[in-house]
């Protein structure tokens, strides 16, 4: 009986290591291709790099913004700093007491010239606070080219002009963008980066590779056009969602448009999370994912490649081919991780922290599984019931 069940565990994680293997490779197929477009599209552009100025549309970028994040001025700051003719920034907070207001007048007054404006939207259209704000916000853009990005993104001079080139296309509805994490001086948040760096973002190059284009938004950057954004009912059609990002772009590719991936990379500068702090932000994550993408989020069980290989080490007794199969995955995965994390986002912490992936691997089974067992997220200090994708708050 011991032998049949011990049978069946070694069968069971050959499948788990083997699907896992597959899927790294896939990881490092797709970040390749990204890789030669990319460079394609270097070559391949005029040396003025890219669209006269005066060809260029006028944008407005929408920031909602609760509380502080680390290095948040000079996230800030570098969105005043965009070699670009005509553009506006407009932030957005629900509490007029919200200490991000300081950081925006502070900002106002370094750059007098640029159009920054400040809008308070008390009132709260739905549970999302963040697309609330959003739909009171965009009331004041005087623009049609929109941008939406996270309060915690920080980017390069040459950031709208890449980013706002493929709208130029009528059949592109939208622009996202991968990202890489800068962490602080915590474990937790050392883990965050190297999740970003090498997992989350060589997930979306494999959904890339797999269905020929991506269906969704990251909220590292969202450029649309108004729109589209109207036919798809506003920010308020959608005010009640967890994963914003995700829908916007769901529902904008719904329209037959396609979602272009930019080549353009932007940072995020993380908190210094505390163990505890980490773990409730990727159970958040995981439960948004879980709930927007059902199919993919229950096939990540496929793609524990250091589990499965730990499982058929201790099934088979160590043996020879239980150590190989090991140490195997062991190396397409820090393939992947330095392939995607160093190669395609030029982030150099990734070879500095790489010997913390087996624990942040392990860390992601342990998220797996707990998001499986409830429907409460924790978000920004607030506490909510998660079901279908939509919030519903839960009373203090």
């Amino acid at each position: 009986m011991i032998h049949s069940i011990l049978r069946i565990v070694q069968i069971v994680a050959v499948i788990g290591t083997v699907s896992s293997s597959i899927y790294y490779l896939l990881c490092l197929w797709s970040a390749a291709r990204f890789l030669r477009e990319r460079e394609a599209a270097k070559n391949t552009r005029p040396t003025r790099d890219l669209p006269p100025l005066l060809a260029l549309p006028p944008i407005s970028i929408l920031k909602p913004l609760k509380g502080t994040d680390p290095e948040i001025y000079e996230s800030f700051r570098s969105h005043c700093l965009q070699d670009y003719l005509e553009y506006e920034i407009i932030f957005g907070v629900n509490d007029p007491s919200d200490p991000a207001i300081d950081i925006v007048k502070k900002l106002q007054r370094e750059f007098p010239d640029r159009r920054i404006q400040l809008v308070v939207s008390p009132k709260i259209l739905g549970a999302n606070v963040k697309v609330s704000n959003l739909a009171q916000m965009l009331a004041e853009a005087r623009y049609d080219h929109l941008i939406v990005n996270d309060s915690d993104i920080r980017v390069e001079p040459d950031y709208l002009r890449r980013v706002t080139a493929p709208l130029a296309d009528s059949r592109v509805g939208m622009v996202t963008c991968l990202y890489r994490g800068v962490a602080g001086a915590t474990l937790g948040s050392r883990l965050e980066a190297l999740g970003i760096s090498t997992d989350f973002c060589a997930s979306v190059l494999a959904a890339r590779q797999i269905e020929s284009g991506i269906r969704f938004g990251l909220g590292s950057t969202l450029a649309f056009r108004r729109a589209e954004l109207e036919k798809i009912g506003g920010f308020a059609s959608f005010v009640d969602y967890l994963a914003d990002d995700y829908e916007l772009g769901k529902r904008i590719a719904g329209l037959g448009l396609s979602v272009r991936l930019s080549e353009v990379v932007v940072e995020t500068y993380l908190p210094p999370y505390r163990i505890g702090e980490f773990f409730a932000h990727q159970l958040r994550w995981a439960r948004g994912v879980r709930d927007a993408r059902v199919g993919g989020y229950f096939g990540l069980v496929f793609t524990f490649g250091l589990l499965w290989a730990l499982l058929a080490l201790a099934a088979s007794g160590a043996t020879l081919w239980g150590c190989m199969a090991l140490a195997f995955t062991l190396l397409l995965r820090l393939a992947v991780a330095l392939t995607v994390g160093w190669g395609v986002l030029g982030d150099r912490q990734v070879l500095k922290h790489a010997w913390l992936i087996p624990l942040r691997d392990l860390v992601a089974v342990v998220v797996w599984i707990a998001s499986l067992g409830g429907h409460t997220v924790t978000w920004r200090g607030d506490r909510f019931k998660l079901k279908k994708g939509r919030l519903t708050r839960i009373p203090q």
